[in-house]
């Protein structure tokens, strides 16, 4: 699993490592039920801290391509790509709405009201 984060993006780096995250279970380069590294060992070797590691490790858990467990440590949930791919344009659909004062239940009624 290559993982790259870049220090001059003005993106925050929690973000691109979700993303890189992401696209490694979209593109399966991470499969259902592959253990990830712990965050300490991540941030190590993406030169992170490892609470930056662990605040994009939650978006994913709250996503649902992820699930924590105490002692098994973190796996990639039994998403499929596609639901993976479908989860990140409904968190950007979330993030852009409210940026623009749009409720998650008006959100909700726009997309019934396109189906």
């Amino acid at each position: 699993m290559l993982l790259h984060v870049d220090p001059t993006d003005a993106r925050p780096l929690h973000e691109q490592l979700a993303a890189e995250l992401r696209r490694a279970i979209r593109t399966r380069d991470l499969a259902a039920g592959d253990r990830l590294p712990t965050a300490k060992e991540l941030g190590e070797a993406l030169g992170l801290n490892a609470n930056t590691v662990l605040r994009a490790l939650r978006a994913l858990r709250d996503e649902g391509l992820l699930e924590f467990r105490r002692g098994r440590g973190i796996r990639v949930s039994a998403l499929s790509p596609g639901d993976a791919e479908v989860a990140e344009l409904v968190r950007q659909l979330v993030e852009v709405g409210e940026r623009n004062g749009y409720r998650r239940e008006e959100l909700a009624h726009m997309i019934e009201e396109f189906g």
